[in-house]
């Protein structure tokens, strides 16, 4: 209660955009209502992917500014291509590797962050996680409820794992229903909605309208995307592809949620072993011996990863050549469930 108190009195401070500012340039704002395990980061990727496709931002300076959970370092910083996970935080690396052109920069202080960037000549600003930072309004807001556990039928912490109050979800300009089955029928979407507490949605248009007595008539695009994931991939730049024909395999991941991920890989391989760390886990010491276990008592198996813990993997110099040689992440990308839902989506994009 008390939790949800003091949410209530910062969410009415901030209410109607008062003690906000804007950046210099057009911002978009990719957050979320829950602790994680929503997929910002490979919707933070398509977005970057349809700007730079775009007439209207193809040839732009673009730039993604995150807080860089966990970093070492301190203040404004923008994220070299050969930096490290433990500097720069592991997401904003991942980016930074996949899209070299964009400038990709770390400040807790996000609107620091983005003077410091337009000054430096960003014409778009992608603000990652950056729904709660309510000292800067964003021009468009997206935010992302799971489609296993919507974010209307989950608790505040510490007993669930919403970080902000639901009703927070009808101030997004686009709502994304994320890790959806591969196909859904109408009737599923609209049953969504509703269970998100909308009124009524239009598959045509894909708006759907709130409307009671605090948020009369309020709408947003609400869509609808699944994950994709890409065939493995040497952690280490190369690895002995022996493995990956393996029917055995240890998986381990320092992600919120790798259920999609395990759910995936149970297709095609025995998971012998699944090793669970934190989200953003710094892999230690302990946890290389750990592995040096499961690799001994299953001597034929390949050691699955996710492409977010590849970066972190990466900046620990003693991983023994055994380990390397074996050791794969899955890329993973999003994609919405139509093309009419990309073609919305893209709209709105590029008319900012």
């Amino acid at each position: 209660m008390i939790y949800k108190l003091i949410l209530a009195l910062r969410n009415a401070r901030y209410k109607g955009g008062r003690h906000s500012v804007k950046a210099p340039v057009p911002t978009v704002c990719v957050g979320n209502i829950t602790v994680g395990g929503t997929g910002k980061t490979p919707h933070s990727e398509m977005i970057l992917r349809l700007l730079l496709d775009s007439e209207r931002w193809g040839s732009m300076n673009l730039a993604l500014l995150s807080r860089g959970y966990k970093r070492r370092s301190k203040g404004y910083q923008e994220v070299p291509y050969n930096g490290t996970a433990a500097l720069y935080g592991d997401e904003p690396l991942q980016i930074k590797r996949k899209f070299p052109p964009v400038t990709v920069a770390v400040c807790k202080d996000r609107v620091k962050g983005c003077q410091a960037l337009a000054d430096a000549g960003s014409q778009l600003i992608l603000l990652d996680d950056a729904f709660q930072y309510r000292k800067l309004k964003a021009d468009l807001n997206i935010v992302l409820s799971p489609f296993d556990r919507p974010v209307t039928e989950d608790s505040l912490l510490p007993s669930g794992r919403l970080r902000d109050l639901p009703g927070r979800l009808y101030e997004a300009d686009i709502v994304i229903v994320t890790k959806c089955p591969y196909v859904l029928e109408a009737q599923e979407k609209d049953d969504m909605a509703r269970t998100l507490g909308f009124s009524s949605y239009d598959p045509e248009t894909c708006v759907a309208v709130r409307e009671s007595r605090r948020n009369a008539g309020t709408s947003c695009l609400l869509l609808f995307t699944g994950i994709q994931y890409d065939r493995p991939v040497p952690v280490f730049g190369q690895a002995d592809g022996r493995y990956i024909y393996s029917h055995k395999l240890v998986l381990f991941s320092g992600i919120a949620d790798d259920t999609p991920l395990r759910n995936y890989l149970s297709d095609n391989y025995k998971i012998v072993e699944h090793l669970h760390f934190p989200d953003h886990h710094a892999y230690t010491g302990a946890d290389l011996r750990a592995l040096k276990t499961a690799m001994r008592r299953n001597p034929t198996a390949a050691f699955i990863t996710t492409e977010k813990d590849a970066q972190r993997l990466r900046d620990m110099a003693k991983m023994p050549q055994e380990l390397r040689d074996r050791m794969f992440y899955l890329p993973i990308s999003v994609d919405f469930q139509s093309d009419r839902e990309r073609a919305l989506f893209t709209e709105k994009l590029t008319t900012l």
